[in-house]
């Protein structure tokens, strides 16, 4: 099947990441398109692939794809056979109720500790409600690993969509050298470790931005 992804840039699209790290779960090739985000030009260029001028898209045999997480279903019902959600059936709706909070909740962390993979410093203070976002996460985190994560060191043991989600939140914390507790810092520890995020992460740094 041919694909492609249209995204943003490396070091701040969080969509982005998260459809990339999906794709690389289903083992297939696909060509990547990156459009530089706020230029003057960047809308009317996503526009090109994208109906809702946002990023990421998936080009498909099928048509246009568009919002992570659709392109994360799409994905896991053509590659089947990848087991991008867990195969078992409570821990894959735990997988996906944990991947809809993540895409529709923590506007707090969202809005204070923006991705940024070029950062390494703290906030002078975080903010309440920031942190409040965090303690969230750290308990799903912490739910997720010991109720499904005994054969592994992800969230569900192995590699899945629920790790593609989080990803861009494991970057968020250690930018901004958030303290974490013992179980939550191995698991940012684990998405570094993880060769599909380590290649999207190395070409962030390499990235020149205006």
């Amino acid at each position: 099947m041919s694909l492609t992804l249209v995204i943003g840039d490396k070091t701040y699209s969080t969509w982005s990441l998260r459809a990339a790290l999906a794709l690389e779960l289903t083992g297939e090739p696909y060509r990547e398109v990156l459009i530089a985000l706020n230029r003057s030009d960047t809308r009317a260029r996503i526009l090109e692939h994208s109906p809702t001028g946002k990023v990421p898209l998936l080009i498909s045999a099928d048509g246009p794809v568009w919002d992570s997480l659709a392109i994360a279903e799409y994905l896991a019902e053509c590659f089947a056979e990848a087991h991008l959600w867990p195969q078992a059936r409570a821990a894959r709706a735990m997988a996906r109720s944990v991947c809809a909070e993540m895409h529709s909740g923590f506007v707090a962390l969202r809005t204070h500790l923006p991705m940024d993979l070029k950062r390494d410093q703290a906030l002078a203070e975080v903010p309440s409600d920031a942190q409040l976002d965090i303690q969230r996460i750290c308990a799903l985190w912490a739910e997720c690993r010991a109720g499904f994560g005994q054969n592994g060191a992800f969230l569900f043991g192995q590699p899945c969509l629920a790790d593609a989600f989080f990803a861009p939140v494991a970057a968020r914390l250690r930018s901004y050298q958030v303290e974490l507790p013992a179980e939550a810092a191995a698991y940012v520890e684990t998405i570094y470790q993880w060769p599909a995020f380590q290649r999207w992460y190395q070409a962030a740094q390499e990235e020149h931005l205006a």
